[in-house]
């Protein structure tokens, strides 16, 4: 129906020498004196003003209309008719009265101004979805606006406004529940999404780390977005991030899957790129077409590095403590699931002082810009974090940086790094000594004595300073029989636990055994395994093996 151009006429407007009367059940206008109001139309039919519509005539095109409408006339939209359905929905209104006294729920949804525009410009206008309360229940309502000309006997016509008010319950409802849906399914899969990743961060020793993430605002999909921070023991920290291509359940349950697989070969102390040729190895037999990025590193605060490998993912960023940027781009191989690549390891320095910034694509990614424009915006907004401020401190001025919102259409993880620089007193907690060993019968005793010496000048507590000296004695005497030179002594301390490492040329790794009870050897690495709080061991790059156990302080136990 189109309402844009409609034309009442008023009585004695439609036929120039129409009778002056006619019979209320005919087609004709009705009979209405000048200056006269008259309240209730022919049949009962909704009321009319004198000078206002032809009731039958109007009641012929929109009487029968099941939607409320209304005809309003003049610049304070005086009542010129409302339908039987507008009576129902609204009750009855007395013709001739003004909008603002007579038509009150129109006032009320604001649709006064809009009455005054349409009168004026001509053209129609619609205000959507306006609440109605009801006796038994809130209805919704469309309500269109559309100029008409009220032709009169005694002049041009007026201008006036139809007002057309379709029930959208229906539609408001449907709508508000698929809302509703739509917000439980995406508080769901953020639930489930958080569950897959670290509730509490390990905090190592040597390292400061915090991590953040923000699940993408426009859908109820969940990402592939993942980070993790493993403490390997003897001071050393793996981390990693990653990104599950594609949304949704699919995707989340691969990101769980590969966060478990990282955690367990980490336990493993393997190199990094060993790390991820596992991991690509089960990415294709989880699902060959399902690819995923992935950036897996392990600080050694002994040596001050940071060993990294890259499967397709964006580069670690590392702030010195003079500001500087370095971008860490090389070596990297193709994403995990690709199979047929042979992924390799690099290594940078990471001091005290030194800032590492992982993180996953809906950082620096936009729709509008190439990838390398928003890594060169983090840069920018890394070095503007100055280097005031810890780990999740940077964590959140780099969101706000990069302008991550809630409603930013992408997941976005960020994993920082800091390795703190101590000063004074809290220098003293964290300190490290080494001691050459070149074998033979000299070294267990050597050994002896120097971790003796060393603990004795960290004050250790007595009964610590044995359980350190009896370890070391221990791990150089499995050294000395398994093992070959070049070997060494390394002990270090935190504030929380002392670390015993011994290091040799061999890379065969020690296990714990069960010795019998009139065996002479063999019970070594199980006099270690039973007095330390952990022990391990793993292969060097350069070739070897270290052998370590860890005690914990008195102040930390």
């Amino acid at each position: 129906m189109n309402l844009t151009r409609w034309g009442i006429r008023l009585p004695g407007a439609q036929r120039r020498h129409a009778p002056t009367g006619t019979e209320p059940g005919s087609t004709g206008g009705v009979p209405a004196a000048r200056g006269e109001q008259q309240s209730t139309a022919p049949h009962g039919r909704p009321g009319y003003a004198g000078h206002g519509v032809d009731a039958l005539a109007v009641h012929e095109l929109l009487g029968q209309v099941p939607a409320p409408v209304a005809v309003v006339q003049g610049g304070d939209h005086r009542v010129a008719y409302v339908n039987e359905a507008y009576a129902a929905h609204f009750g009855r209104r007395t013709p001739g009265a003004p909008a603002r006294d007579s038509l009150t729920e129109l006032v009320e949804l604001g649709l006064l101004p809009l009455m005054d525009q349409v009168r004026r410009s001509g053209t129609p206008r619609t205000l959507k979805s306006r609440r109605v309360p009801g006796p038994s229940r809130d209805s919704y309502f469309t309500f269109t606006c559309t100029p008409v000309q009220l032709a009169t006997p005694e002049g041009p016509a007026a201008r006036g406004v139809l007002v057309f008010a379709s029930d959208v319950t229906d539609q408001v409802v449907s709508a508000e529940r698929l809302r509703e849906s739509e917000a439980q399914q995406r508080a769901a899969a953020v639930t489930l999404q958080r569950s897959l990743l670290p509730q509490e961060l390990e905090q190592p020793d040597d390292l400061r780390v915090a991590a953040t993430y923000q699940p993408g605002g426009i859908d109820a999909a969940v990402g592939g977005d993942w980070y993790d921070v493993i403490t390997l023991g003897a001071g050393r920290t793996a981390v990693v991030i990653g990104d599950v291509m594609g949304r949704g359940m699919r995707a989340a349950a691969i990101m769980g899957q590969l966060r478990t697989a990282v955690r367990a070969y980490a336990r493993l102390d393997l190199p990094p790129h060993e790390v991820l040729q596992l991991l690509d190895g089960l990415a294709a037999d989880i699902d060959p077409s399902q690819i995923a990025t992935c950036v897996y590193a392990v600080y050694d605060p002994n040596e001050g590095t940071l060993s990294y490998a890259s499967a397709g993912h964006l580069p670690i960023l590392i702030q010195e403590p003079d500001g500087s940027i370095t971008r860490v781009t090389e070596p990297t191989g193709p994403p995990l699931g690709t199979g047929g690549w042979i992924h390799s390891s690099g290594t940078v320095p990471f001091g005290p002082g030194a800032t590492a910034v992982l993180y996953t694509d809906g950082l620096v990614e936009r729709r509008d810009a190439d990838i390398d424009e928003g890594i060169d915006a983090l840069e920018r907004a890394l070095t503007g974090t100055g280097s005031g401020g810890g780990p999740d401190i940077i964590c959140g001025r780099l969101l706000r940086a990069l302008g991550i919102t809630e409603e930013h259409d992408d997941d976005v993880a960020v994993l920082v790094l800091g390795c703190p620089e101590r000063h004074g007193e809290e220098a003293d907690l964290f300190r490290g000594a080494a001691l050459d060993l070149l074998g033979g019968v000299e070294a267990a005793p050597r050994a002896r004595a120097f971790a003796d010496g060393v603990l004795a000048s960290w004050r250790f507590p007595e009964e610590l300073r044995e359980l350190g000296v009896l370890a070391a004695s221990e791990l150089v005497a499995n050294s000395l029989k398994h093992g070959r030179a070049p070997m060494g002594l390394r002990l270090r301390r935190t504030d929380r636990r002392l670390i015993v490492e011994v290091t040799d040329g061999d890379e065969h790794l020690p296990r714990r055994q069960q010795a019998a009870p009139a065996d002479e050897a063999g019970r070594g690495i199980a006099v270690v395994a039973t007095i330390a709080a952990e022990w391990g061991a793993r292969r060097l790059p350069e070739g070897g093996k270290a052998v370590w156990a860890e005690f914990a302080l008195p102040e930390a136990s």
